[in-house]
């Protein structure tokens, strides 16, 4: 279970996630050598993955972002697995995700233009294994995009 040191530690990293040891240990009032231990303590116990940098793919060039949901022919017995490996092959896919329902997985996707993102949906997305349907989403704006919870 967490503690209130443990929740501050959380709460200060969420909204701090460059912040050096010493900083995070200044505002929640222990020394960089505890705050260590404590984090140590909270990824053992799976809590606290670790931090990692947050990319800006059209600052990258990277302007066209796309969600597809796609439903998988269930009908073969390593469909799932096939369709993931094949997926996780493409480098424009940033993430995918696996649901329960009529969509199976969700891909998201980026490209630098339509052009783009037409060669990617007819090369690599329409030539992965088992799909039976598949619908895109472009995205137009991100409204909000925050992990961060209360702790």
């Amino acid at each position: 279970m967490l503690d209130d040191l443990d929740r501050r530690i959380l709460r200060t990293l969420q909204y701090m996630p460059d912040a050096a040891m010493h900083e995070i240990a200044d505002r929640c009032g222990l020394t960089a050598a505890k705050v260590t231990r404590r984090l140590d303590k909270l990824r053992d116990a799976g809590l606290y993955r670790g931090q990692e940098a947050v990319v800006d793919w059209a600052a990258l060039g990277f302007e066209v972002s796309v969600s597809l949901r796609i439903t998988l022919d269930k009908t073969q017995a390593r469909a799932f697995d096939e369709f993931h490996a094949a997926a996780r092959d493409v480098p424009e896919v940033t993430e995918i995700q696996t649901f329960l329902g009529r969509v199976d997985v969700r891909l998201f996707v980026v490209a630098r233009d339509m052009a783009h993102y037409q060669m990617l949906y007819r090369d690599r997305i329409l030539t992965l294994p088992h799909i039976s349907d598949i619908e895109a989403l472009m995205l137009v704006s991100t409204l909000k995009s925050d992990e961060r919870l209360p702790l």
